[in-house]
């Protein structure tokens, strides 16, 4: 396994001040670094040909995806439109009755899945699948280009029409993954057969989008900006983990696998766990907690759109922390590790306080029995709250951002409680006495 390099000082404060829009603006939210050839070739000779190697399969991949594309629309005057956009998970229900799965609605999603593969393997978002299925020479993912973007907008897509071309954003390709594993049973066996080599293209791409330390970045082939970032939002990075862990295991349907991709799945899985022990932040030589975004290289917290800033997330170090108390031998390094976690986590909520609507506009108020509650996103020198707005200024306090930022985004949560609660149970199975 590639070297991981585990940060040991203190995260220095990585927002630029500048004027303040806002009488409480504390900076200015930085762009993320897209994962290139230049900042490659500046790594150690040591670590410089592993991640040569992977730009160069993701330039590879992505010229092809596209000369796939083209080649289908080769003498065609037009094509079909772009498919239609929405929710995506919700159209691929994992939890229905088993005969559910041999109906007829089972058998519309699992045309569309296997019809809008892309040819790395992976899937892209906000699709529903109960649709029909993909024509030929039609785009292979919905429109994600943010269409309200303005120039030098973090969200801008260098190409609107190729954006999210495989992606586990969402939980995009992974929940596809499992619903055909989990349909395949439910069929005849030619298409039976058709679900479990789409499930296993759908697995390597995922383990060819894996960074060699450990990581996925959100859109594989790369697509640059933050999307080159290890991207724990959204639980994204977690949840592949868990799905090469199942995956490993034969669980979740996957029982139909061959050996090799099994046991390659267990190796991303353990690859995986050591890049969360190794992008866990220290502050004065202290474990805090996980950032919504890391940069692929250097580990350290990176922004992503333009009101999310380079800081710790409340929300994804709860889920991450969930996912190591699930492992079955954790080492001493897990052990300390969710300890710690969870040790911050319990110093952070407010109380007494709700992020409530007063005038039209979610503001955090006073509100006497309220709470706890966490911020999304916190300083990760300080580890105090910290609220990005979209014209990329940072503030200390959610009631000094727009009112389009405060009501369009989740900035104070619940997210750890239901991790603190499972904690106390797992502490005294792997906690020695008096730690």
């Amino acid at each position: 396994m590639p070297a991981v390099r585990r940060l040991v000082t203190l995260l220095p404060l990585v927002f630029a001040l500048s004027s303040p829009v806002f009488a409480a603006q504390i900076g200015t939210i930085p762009p993320a670094e897209s994962l290139t050839t230049e900042r490659v070739q500046a790594l150690p000779p040591a670590q410089r040909d592993a991640w040569a190697a992977y730009v160069a399969r993701s330039d590879a991949q992505r010229a092809a995806d596209r000369a796939a594309l083209a080649a289908e629309r080769e003498g065609m005057s037009t094509w079909p439109a772009r498919p239609e956009g929405g929710h995506s998970e919700g159209s691929m229900p994992l939890d229905k009755p088993g005969h559910w799965y041999a109906s007829d609605a089972a058998r519309l999603v699992i045309a569309n899945i296997l019809s809008f593969q892309t040819p790395a393997g992976g899937w892209g978002k906000n699709q529903p699948r109960d649709r029909p299925a993909r024509l030929k020479g039609q785009d292979f993912v919905a429109d994600n280009s943010n269409k309200k973007a303005t120039p030098g907008d973090f969200d801008a897509a260098k190409d609107p029409q190729w954006s999210y071309v495989g992606t586990i954003d969402n939980d995009a390709t992974i929940t596809e993954i499992r619903f055909l594993a989990k349909a395949a049973p439910h069929q005849e066996p030619e298409l039976a057969k058709a679900c479990r080599a789409a499930a296993e293209r759908g697995l390597r791409y995922l383990l060819a989008a894996q960074f060699p330390n450990g990581g996925w970045p959100q859109v594989w082939p790369l697509q640059g900006g933050y999307h080159d970032a290890i991207t724990m939002n959204d639980n994204a990075v977690v949840e592949v983990a868990e799905l090469m862990g199942w995956a490993s295991r034969g669980e979740a349907d996957l029982g139909f696998l061959p050996a090799d991709l099994k046991a390659a799945a267990a190796a991303a899985h353990d690859r995986a766990v050591q890049l969360l022990l190794a992008t866990q932040i220290r502050v004065d030589g202290r474990l805090t907690l996980w950032a919504q975004q890391h940069d692929p290289l250097t580990l350290a917290p990176s922004s992503a759109r333009n009101y999310e800033p380079p800081a710790l997330s409340a929300g994804e170090s709860a889920r991450a922390l969930e996912f190591l108390m699930q492992l079955p031998k954790p080492t001493p390094a897990i052990v300390e590790s969710v300890r710690a976690g969870v040790a911050v986590l319990r110093e952070l909520p407010v109380r007494g306080r709700a992020f409530v609507k007063v005038d039209g506009a979610r503001r955090l108020i006073d509100q006497p029995g309220a709470g706890p509650l966490w911020a999304r996103f916190y300083d990760p020198a300080t580890l105090t709250p910290v609220f990005g707005d979209r014209d990329k200024s940072l503030h200390d306090n959610v009631n000094d951002i727009s009112a389009e930022r405060r009501n369009g985004y989740s900035w104070w949560g619940t997210w750890p409680v239901k991790t603190l609660a499972a904690y106390d149970a797992w502490a005294a199975r792997w906690l020695k006495p008096g730690n």
